[in-house]
This record gives structure tokens, C-alpha cells and sequence, in this order.
């Protein structure tokens, strides 16, 4: 391993600190310290390695992440298969940045020696066709249909695997991966879903009609989704990075994509101790 690579939560004094000393360890042991952009600069590291966020993995053997889920989606679903990314969680623990800050520094010595668990987490290519012509994406966690607030309710068609299965009337609708499957997924009633398992879920949100529930597909279905008629203030959102209006007459294609993001585990904990302590399970008894 010859270069690491460093995000932190620019918003967070503790995030920035843990940040720039790792890379000062990293330098005496003669590792290169790559930054993404906006930690650079909120570092004022002027001799720095710099890479936008896109290219901060691409550019690294390992990624390490300062700050929360946010933070880790905001890197590292540009990340490539083979680069491990470590998410250190500087406030209470997240559903992706488990790994806690007093235990980070063995974690990622661990991770430079190859000695280390770590889950390939399956993400999704979206692909937007329309008046602006044809867009591409991948996000790790979801990609959202949604309204805004005056918005009348969206209607929108689903096939799978090209055959039809519904038309939605509703504030919108969430297509989420096993890991996306907590976040707002979870918010607006889909299932939890095993972080490898090899699923995809579609979730109505606040749905006209209750009996359009959450679908949970085996994750080589590719998705159709078209607006049957042109909406006012309707967004398509990204992992909740990127948001794109939607005019009517787009078609959105999404897909499982041929390329998986490594998540480094805690060694001290597990998928079901996240869930316990994140949801606050058997409190109050």
C-alpha cells in the first residue's frame, strides 16, 4: 500500500483534527496522504495532494472518512471495487461509519497490513434520459422520486425486467440497496435488508393508494420508471448528494452496476449491534 486517501466532515472541528493527524502518521511511514478538495482546503494545506471526490478513490489504495454516513456516501460510491473504504463515525455511530474514533487507528493499521474484514456492498447505475439528453450515475444507497411540498402527487409507471407491475400515485419512490435500506427507506416504511443480500427494494412514499406497499426484487431486475405527466417541482435525488428536476418526459433506467464498494467492518461489532444501537431495540424495558 503506497497512498492512502482522506475525507473529513469540513463542518466538524474533531472530524478535521483526526483528519490531519493521520496524515501525519502516514507520512512517516512513508505512505502518501491524498485529500479531497474541500479537506484541503478547510486545512489550509497548500502543498497538499489534491483530488475532487470523484477522483479521491481512483487515486488511493485505501479511503478513510472522517464524519458520518453523509460524509462516506459523499466519496465513496465513486470508489473502485478493490479500494477498501474506512468510515470513522466522529459523532454517534452510523448505519455505514461504524467504526468508532477511538478505535479507528488499529482498525486502519489492520487495513494497510491486508489484515481486515471487510463486505462488498452492491450500488446501482441510474440512467436519466430525457430533454437534456442522457445522464449516468451510481449512488450506494438509494435514488429518490420526490415532490415538493405544494407539489400535486406524482404519478409514475414501474416495469421490472420489462414487464409492467404498477403505476404510483404518490409523493414519490425510493429505489434503495441493502444498505440503502436504512436510510430513507427505513423513514417511509420499507423493510430492513441484510447489507449482502442480493436485493433491491422499491418504496412508495406516502402512497394514494394504501395497498401499494414496498417490493423487495431480486437485485439483477433492472427498473423503468417514466412520470405519465408533467409535474412541477418533482426531483430525482442521488444518495441525497445530488438532485436532478424531472420535467415529465424522462425515463429513468436503474440497475445493478458491475462494480461493488468495499466497506471496511468493526471488529468489535456487527450488523446487529448497529441495528440495536441505532434504533434503540429492547430500550424501555
Amino acid at each position: 500500500m503506497t497512498s492512502i486517501g482522506i475525507c473529513a466532515k469540513i463542518g466538524s472541528k474533531r472530524a478535521l483534527e483526526a483528519a490531519a493527524d493521520t496524515a501525519r502518521a502516514m507520512r512517516k511511514r512513508g505512505i502518501a496522504v491524498n485529500f479531497d478538495l474541500s479537506t484541503a482546503h478547510a486545512l489550509h494545506l497548500d502543498d497538499a495532494r489534491e483530488f475532487s471526490k470523484p477522483e479521491l478513490g481512483p487515486n488511493s489504495d485505501v479511503l478513510i472518512v472522517f464524519g458520518g454516513d453523509g460524509t462516506l456516501l459523499s466519496v465513496a460510491r465513486y470508489a473502485p471495487s478493490h479500494v477498501p473504504v474506512l468510515g470513522v463515525n466522529m459523532g454517534t455511530l452510523g448505519f455505514i461509519t461504524e467504526i468508532r474514533a477511538k478505535e479507528y487507528e488499529k482498525v486502519l493499521d489492520d487495513v494497510i497490513d491486508g489484515n481486515y474484514a471487510a463486505e462488498d456492498r452492491v450500488t446501482l447505475d441510474v440512467e436519466v434520459s430525457g430533454i437534456n439528453g442522457e445522464l449516468r450515475y451510481r449512488v450506494l444507497n438509494d435514488a429518490v422520486i420526490n415532490k415538493g411540498a405544494l407539489a400535486r402527487i406524482a404519478t409514475m409507471t414501474v416495469d421490472v425486467g420489462g414487464k409492467f407491475v404498477s403505476t404510483f400515485r404518490a409523493d414519490g419512490l425510493i429505489v434503495a440497496t441493502p444498505t440503502g435500506s436504512t436510510a430513507y427507506n427505513l423513514s417511509a416504511g420499507g423493510p430492513i435488508i441484510y447489507p449482502t443480500m442480493k436485493a433491491i427494494v422499491i418504496t412508495p412514499i406516502c402512497p394514494h393508494m394504501l395497498t401499494n406497499r414496498p417490493i423487495v426484487l431480486a437485485d439483477d431486475q433492472a427498473i423503468d420508471i417514466r412520470l405519465v405527466s408533467p409535474v412541477r417541482e418533482v426531483f430525482l435525488t442521488l444518495d441525497g448528494q445530488e438532485g436532478i428536476p424531472l420535467h415529465g418526459s424522462e425515463k429513468i433506467h436503474i440497475a445493478k452496476a458491475a462494480t461493488t464498494i468495499r466497506i471496511v467492518q468493526s471488529p468489535d461489532k456487527n450488523y446487529f449491534d448497529v441495528l440495536r444501537n441505532k434504533l434503540k431495540w429492547g430500550e424501555g424495558k
